[in-house]
């Protein structure tokens, strides 16, 4: 059974930084198309960024320069480094997980996700 564990959300002042970790567990994350996604109140999810098998990597132009994915094969944990953070970018965060290669911004093409996690930044 496939499981995704989020954790490393909170609260943080803007130009602060934070870090979301995402354990898979019940698979060999190298096999796995990962991504984060983010919901804020009101609005839709929206890929915020996204890592292949390969480690080549895909970025939403709001948060390019500012949030990098990575991830840890002997650790089966997906990153997400977050700096410079802004009010706009308080959301509830999700890590998604596919086996297949599904087009990394749509919600639908992922199999497994992660409980969720609030980042909340403050002015």
């Amino acid at each position: 059974q496939v499981k995704l564990v989020q954790s490393g959300g909170g609260s943080v002042q803007a130009g602060g930084s934070r870090r979301l970790s995402c354990a898979v567990s019940g698979y060999n994350l190298r096999y796995f198309n990962m991504a984060w996604f983010r919901q804020a109140p009101g609005k839709e999810r929206e890929g915020v960024a996204a890592i292949d098998r390969d480690g080549s990597t895909s970025y939403a132009d709001s948060v390019k320069g500012r949030f990098t994915i990575s991830k840890d094969s002997a650790k089966n944990t997906l990153y997400l480094q977050m700096n410079n953070l802004k009010p706009e970018d308080s959301a509830m965060y999700y890590c998604a997980a596919d086996p297949t290669r599904p087009r990394w911004t749509e919600e639908g093409e992922y199999k497994y996700w992660g409980q969720g996690t609030q980042v909340t930044v403050s002015s």
